[in-house]
């Protein structure tokens, strides 16, 4: 059994919200924050979004933007069922490979101060590069300093 990745498409949509929810919505709650499945579409729309297989089964996915500072995760979800079996670690991993193919000086993403997912991120070499009221800013830093 092998992981792998499959770009995101339209009908992928309502899986990915659905999964998102799930998972956040403790999150959301703790933080009283509102989810919003509005919300939710209008950014899956405007990312480039791939889904975890697990041979031909579904098991997560995750969703990027771009700028010229940085590749930035806004979603990597895992259901439940298959987390803590190296299927984040997996998509870390490809981003990462993404990140240096591109040539972008980082990597970055927020994450809530109470997910334990932040664990993952450290042992991945994010840094905490910044906070708030809920979440942790985090880095990996891919750019060289000029001497």
């Amino acid at each position: 059994m092998a992981y792998c990745l499959r770009r995101a498409g339209p009908d992928d949509l309502e899986f990915a919200r659905a999964l998102a929810c799930r998972n956040m919505l403790r999150y959301y709650i703790d933080h009283d924050l509102l989810w919003q499945d509005e919300a939710f579409d209008v950014g899956w729309t405007g990312r480039d979004n791939w889904l975890i297989l697990l041979d031909d089964v579904t098991v997560g996915f995750f969703s990027l933007s771009r700028d010229r500072r940085a590749l930035y995760i806004r979603e990597l979800q895992v259901a439940e069922v298959f987390r803590r079996q190296g299927a984040g670690s997996w998509a870390i991993d490809q981003v990462i490979t993404m990140v240096r193919a591109e040539g972008r000086p980082a990597l970055r993403l927020t994450v809530f101060k109470n997910n334990p997912a932040q664990s993952l991120y450290k042992r991945k070499g994010l840094q905490v590069c910044g906070e708030d009221e809920c979440f942790l800013r985090m880095q990996l830093d891919f750019s060289t300093p000029v001497l």
